[in-house]
């Protein structure tokens, strides 16, 4: 077997561990936050934002620095740090007191977090660009697998043996993916050019910047995330609002794998029909029909249906982060490739960061199904945005950054 079909295979593994690991604690945590005190349902809305997007805070920060480390140090070293740093984090999120503890210590694990997409970046580093939607969409099968089943089985725990314990299983089991990434990557290394030596980190940011199809890509990046972590945080009181069951957290998880199910199904194939099509093609029709599917969730009247439109939702959003990842890997040159795929990881975060709060104030000042409205605004947007961008003269990102060297 060749090194790089041996090291997907362990990211791939690996990328179902963590994603299911994170996963587990996401259909409880508004849940886990109401044990901490005697709150308001409009408090324990607000605080699941907060608390849900304090992660991406540091994260947004780190990511382009971790991206210019891994360039310069390769990522394995980002991926073991990622995954102890995640783990001692979860396992003291368990022990937490109050609030503020809670959303502390998801602030300082966002300095650790990104195994996904720095996983991500590593594996198209050492791809070759006409097969990069077909990669990323068969690697993202792994952390959808994960994702799939991590909230099934994170509810189920939080329902049999409590929140605490709950907790220090997660952790565990991220653990053992650190232990998997020390024993099994083998990380080639790739010639530089000398040319690398000076491009430096403003050299890298006025080429985004002035590059329109980078900078808007990264813009649209952002917008997929607002749009999908301002209803994450609040699915879980959205459900407990459709069902008289007793078992909330399990149904919950149910909700958020449904949409996994439909990425898991199909989300290779729109990689591969990308690479073959165009990635904007398939990018812009992904998105617009993403919107037909949330609208929909807002107006549901039983458990069950919310389950279908989320299932609906999955296949066709199954692409939008495998092709925006591809895109970026098809323009970005191959020695500052890590930063800038940093700075991508800074969009998503930023997403993830405005996506929670935003959704968190809308239901608090209106209700949870106006939520939905907000998101597919913003993935109407997001489509519109690279409808045009196919329109506008194509530049090399390697050009741009020499006109400012």
């Amino acid at each position: 077997m060749s090194n790089r079909k041996h090291n997907f295979i362990i990211i791939l593994i690996s990328n179902f561990i963590v994603a299911g690991s994170m996963t587990m604690i996401m259909p409880f945590l508004s849940l886990y936050i109401e044990t901490l005190g005697n709150f308001s349902e409009s408090y324990v809305q607000k605080w699941a934002g907060l608390i849900f997007g304090a992660t991406f805070i540091t994260a947004f920060i780190m990511s382009p620095i971790w991206g210019r480390v891994a360039d310069k140090y390769g990522y394995k070293p980002i991926m073991i740090i990622n995954c102890f740093g995640i783990a001692i984090s979860i396992f003291l999120m368990g022990h937490v007191q109050n609030v503020i503890q809670f959303f502390f210590l998801r602030l300082f694990m966002g300095v650790v977090t990104g195994f996904i997409p720095t996983s991500m970046a590593f594996i198209s580093k050492h791809t070759a660009k006409n097969v990069a939607g077909k990669t990323l969409g068969t690697l993202q099968m792994g952390s959808v697998g994960g994702s799939l089943f991590g909230p099934i089985i994170g509810g189920t725990l939080a329902d049999a043996v409590g929140f605490s314990y709950t907790f220090i299983l997660t952790a565990s089991t991220i653990t053992i993916a650190a232990i998997i990434i020390i024993f099994g990557i083998h990380e080639p290394k790739i010639p530089r050019k000398p040319k690398n030596g000076i491009y430096t980190r403003k050299n890298v940011i006025w080429a985004i910047f002035h590059h329109p199809l980078m900078l808007n890509i990264m813009f649209v990046t952002s917008l997929i995330q607002i749009g999908n972590f301002s209803i994450q945080p609040l699915l879980s009181l959205y459900v407990s609002h459709l069902t008289t069951s007793n078992q909330v957290a399990l149904l919950a998880g149910v909700t958020f794998s449904a949409a996994g199910v439909g990425n898991l199904l199909i989300g290779r194939f729109f990689g591969r029909l990308a690479d073959a099509i165009g990635y904007e093609k398939v990018l812009t029709t992904l998105l617009f029909i993403s919107v037909l599917c949330i609208i929909p969730q807002a107006f549901v009247t039983s458990l069950w249906q919310l389950i279908g439109l989320r299932f609906l939702f999955g296949i066709f959003s199954g692409g939008l982060n495998p092709i925006t990842t591809a895109l970026i890997r098809r323009e970005a040159p191959i020695e500052v490739q890590g930063e800038i795929m940093g700075y991508n990881q800074s969009f998503r975060f930023l997403g993830n960061i405005i996506g929670p709060v935003l959704g968190g104030f809308i239901s608090a000042l209106a209700t949870i199904s106006s939520v939905f409205f907000s998101t597919a605004f913003l993935f109407l947007t997001a489509a519109v945005v690279v409808f045009i961008i196919q329109k506008v003269p194509k530049k090399d990102f390697d050009d741009v950054l020499k006109e400012h060297v």
